[in-house]
Order: structure tokens, then sequence, then C-alpha cells
């Protein structure tokens, strides 16, 4: 099925959404400042994936949900998968996901996992409610995976992400695609990244505690984009070799660990829902 693209607009924002991963494809500012990475395919396709309902990989896509075995490609399988549009109006769209067979072969629960995007003045925000319709427990991880241009449009100097709580939290690293259980010492000083290529030459940096639920990403001079998180508590920084982005990438969970457990409940800060019950997780940005 062809994805189809919701346009939703206020005097200070135009975003637009896909119906393919309810996956933002676009947001730009009133003066025509594009921040959002355009998905070029010579470096990554992606532009601001969902994924549920597991972050990062299993080892050998292989994982274990109430004893039983199946497999799960990287990041789940939303991202991949078409969402119903369910509401829309000029600032605002909302877009849903239930369980079917396809979900159901490699993830064997009901769920409703509904995404929306809203603008509200210069600030945009990205809510995805996960609900439990099944008869059991379910275990899941949610995460957001925005990419932004680097450099930001128009700006020059060194790019900065900035921490609001000032904190240098400790350093987490892949091991092909696996968590390592070592921490490094944090690239933050007193809260404040330079972004440098450099940093990401054993791929993404990954904070599983203490960077706290508000950041901001700006240069010297041009947009400054200010985040805040909800229900959020682990945070990622990633790049390509060569490519001209940087993800910011806040979650509700973490890859598997080295140590190889592959049961979905060994997965660092997973969230359980008992049957009827409702989550909701949220990243919010001001421009």
């Amino acid at each position: 099925m062809p994805q189809i693209l919701t346009r939703i607009h206020n005097e200070y924002l135009d975003a637009t959404v896909s119906t393919l991963g309810a996956e933002l494809q676009s947001l730009v500012t009133a003066d025509g400042c594009s921040v959002l990475w355009d998905g070029n395919p010579e470096h990554w396709s992606g532009r601001s994936p969902l994924l549920f309902p597991i972050i990062g990989r299993a080892a050998e896509d292989h994982l274990v949900i109430d004893g039983q075995d199946f497999r799960m490609a990287q990041h789940g399988f939303a991202r991949r998968s078409t969402f119903a549009l369910i509401r829309q109006d000029d600032t605002s769209c909302s877009h849903l996901l239930v369980d079917n067979a396809a979900t159901r072969a490699v993830y064997p629960f009901a769920f409703r996992l509904i995404v929306s995007h809203s603008l509200s003045g210069p600030v945009l925000r990205v809510q995805a409610d996960v609900t439990n319709e099944d008869t059991r427990p379910m275990p899941f991880q949610l995460g957001f995976h925005p990419a932004f241009r680097w450099p930001l449009p128009g700006a020059a100097g060194d790019h900065v992400i900035t921490l609001e709580n000032d904190a240098a939290p400790a350093l987490a690293r892949l091991q092909h695609g696996l968590l390592s259980p070592a921490r490094g010492q944090s690239p933050f000083q007193e809260g404040t990244l330079v972004l440098d290529p450099a940093l990401f030459a054993d791929d993404a940096m990954i904070f599983p505690e203490g960077a706290g639920d508000r950041l901001r990403y700006a240069a010297d001079f041009g947009p400054v984009l200010d985040f805040r998180f909800e229900n959020l508590p682990n945070i990622a920084l990633w790049t390509k070799h060569g490519a001209r982005f940087v993800c910011i990438e806040p979650w509700h969970g973490l890859p598997a660990t080295t140590a190889g457990d592959p049961d979905i409940l060994s997965r660092p800060f997973v969230k359980t829902l008992s049957s009827g019950e409702e989550a909701q997780f949220a990243w919010e940005l001001r421009l």
C-alpha cells in the first residue's frame, strides 16, 4: 500500500506525517527553515521512525516471549507498518496501528498503538499511546528516532547539545548491535557536548540514565531546538559516517545486552502493561 502524507500547519510550523510508520517526514518553520533530515537513502532513508515493540537488536534477531521463540527485526515492526489515519485537523493528526496476523506472528499480543502529531504555537508534540488489549501482561519497549540536520540550516560554528540538568551521564556503547555492560566516561562536561563526527566512530552514544528530560540542540547562530521528553528515561545520539544529520533519540528501553538472554523481559527498561492498561510517551520540540 502506498504511503499517504498528511500535512499539519499553523503560523509557526508546517509538518507532514506518513501513514508508513506514522513517521514525521518534514518540519519547516514559517521562514522556510527545514530542520528535519530529508531521508537521503545514500546515507539513511529514515527521518523519524518509531521503535516498537523493541529498541535495537535482539541477538541473531531471536526473541523469547512467554517461553516461545520469535524472530524480531531491529527496532521492531512499527516503523515498517502501515498505520490508519484516524483523526486530522489543521494542526494535528493521529494514526493507529492495531495487531494483525503479521504482527502476531512476531509479537503475540493484541494492542493499540496511536501516534499523534500536533502543533501549538512554535511547539511540535509527538505522542505515542500504547494500550494492552490482550488478556495477559504485555511487555514492550518504545522509542523515538528523529533525525535533524547537522549542520542546521543557516547555522555557523560548533553544534552543541546541552542538557538542562547540567549532568555528565555515563556513556554506553554497542557491540555488534548489543548493549555492552561497560560504562565509559561521559562526553558531556557540565551538561555540554560539542558534536564531532569522531564521537560516533564506535556507533551510537547511549546514555542509559541521568540525561534528564530536557535538552537543547543549537549552534552559535541559526535555529535553536529545545526538546522535552515524557516517560522516556534513556537518550541516544547517532549519525552515520559522512551523513549530515544527528539523531536525538529518547527511549523507554535499551537494546538487548551482550549477556545474550533472548527473553524480552531481560531487556533493560522494558515496560509491562496489565490487560486493559495504557501508557503514554511523548517528545516536544520548540523552535
